[in-house]
């Protein structure tokens, strides 16, 4: 059962989401305690607006399906924290032009600024050294290289 209420979780989603072409599911997990978790994203971020909407819609068609007896769900409607790591292609490209922090496969790790996304790699630039001894390179990566991709804050 818990397959056949993912996917129809993530269709109610995506046709909620029709209205709003720039916003996209990132992932949907349900706990075995009910507690389904939505991660939604945008391509201009996530207002608050939008997801007091999408929450109170989505419950709406939960209840009425009756999926849960006796309402016996929770549901969390939420956009990726700034430390969820990148997942889709659509987040790497809203990222473009801002530093990344990549974790390779084999453990290695690279900070950069990403400069262009493909279906299949990014483009980083990493710079080592200070002043005249600087290094600039640009590095492609292919996304199978890549464990994990994390947005680095600056302040």
């Amino acid at each position: 059962m818990a397959l056949e209420v993912v996917q129809q979780l993530e269709e109610w989603i995506i046709t909620l989401l029709k209205d709003s072409p720039s916003l996209f599911l990132v992932s949907l997990k349900i706990k075995p305690t009910n507690n389904i978790i939505v991660i939604i994203d945008g391509d201009e971020g996530f207002s608050i607006d939008a997801n007091v909407k999408l929450n109170r819609q989505l419950y709406k068609k939960i209840e009425e399906s009756a999926i849960y007896p006796e309402g016996n769900f929770s549901l969390e409607v939420t956009s990726p924290g700034v430390t969820e790591p990148l997942k889709l292609i659509r987040q790497y490209l809203k990222t473009i032009g801002r530093e990344v922090e990549i974790v390779f496969k084999n453990g290695e790790l690279k900070i950069g600024k990403l400069l262009t996304v493909t279906e299949s790699e990014i483009q980083i630039e990493t710079k080592e050294g200070k002043g005249k001894k600087m290094i600039v390179q640009e590095t492609f990566v292919p996304f199978e290289q890549i464990k994990t991709t994390t947005v680095q804050i600056k302040f």
